[in-house]
């Protein structure tokens, strides 16, 4: 998967793929790698809120750069791409969609997942709710997302001890690429890797998603700022008007 084409938008290389062809190529690594202990893929996501840490914080570009492969994971950029860019993007490619065709996959090829993030809780509920709509899907382990620097070691010989073929990593931006940045290299067993941010707040049902017609139109944004006006407006109101500009001055 390295080697698609990409669209550069807001500073990154945004990967040219749908829904379904990324999910074929997060089995096909996959298994490709299995038992070769080599470095995993490492697909990330680009929406608004990344877009705009990237102009601020060059150290955080860097980390992104460092991706094999970033999605769109914001409808506004697709929308963007289609408009002005010369290699318009397909269409978004949600995290909380993608894992859903992955499993569907995985089930069928019997590549197995691991779960590391959120709360004991949400993590719980969020493999078991995965575990009843695929009951074919292996699932290796989980693990809340709540341990420090010094416990990091031991996490990742947790992980490669599980040996799951997809690590799903829900520490949120920009937690969960620094953790990555720091330990990639040593999870050898590991075939792909996928940074998650809420993902499994979704997955237990926690957080709802929007509407459709929402996702669609790309003013997702605006659900969720009615369900947390109080922790996204702010970020919002600084966060929109950067990812803008970016698209704008650093887009081709």
């Amino acid at each position: 998967m390295k080697d698609w084409p990409t669209s550069y938008l807001g500073r990154l290389p945004i990967a040219q793929t749908d829904l379904d062809a990324s999910a074929r190529g997060f089995v096909a690594e996959a298994l490709a790698r299995r038992g070769k202990g080599l470095r995993p893929f490492y697909s990330t996501s680009a929406n608004g809120q990344v877009l705009a840490l990237c102009g601020k914080d060059p150290a955080f570009l860097a980390l992104m750069r460092k991706a094999d492969q970033i999605h769109a994971d914001g409808t506004p950029m697709v929308l963007y791409s289609k408009m002005f860019s010369k290699t318009p993007l397909p269409e978004r490619v949600a995290t909380t969609d993608l894992v859903h065709d992955v499993a569907q996959k995985a089930q069928e090829a019997g590549v197995s997942f691991y779960f590391l993030g959120a709360t004991e809780e949400v993590n719980a509920r969020a493999v078991e709710e995965m575990r009843s709509r695929y009951p074919k899907l292996v699932f290796a382990g989980r693990r809340n997302g709540y341990f420090s620097r010094d416990e990091e070691d031991a996490i990742v010989a947790e992980v490669n001890a599980a040996k799951p073929d997809i690590l799903w990593i829900g520490l949120g931006v920009p937690l969960e690429q620094q953790f990555l940045h720091r330990n990639i290299d040593k999870l050898t067993v590991v075939g792909v890797v996928k940074t998650s941010g809420g993902l499994f707040d979704f997955i237990s049902g926690k957080n709802s998603r929007a509407p459709h017609w929402m996702q669609a139109s790309g003013v997702e944004w605006l659900y969720r700022l009615w369900l947390e006006p109080r922790r996204l407006a702010v970020r919002y109101l600084t966060t929109n008007p950067q990812a803008l500009g970016a698209l704008i001055r650093h887009s081709r």
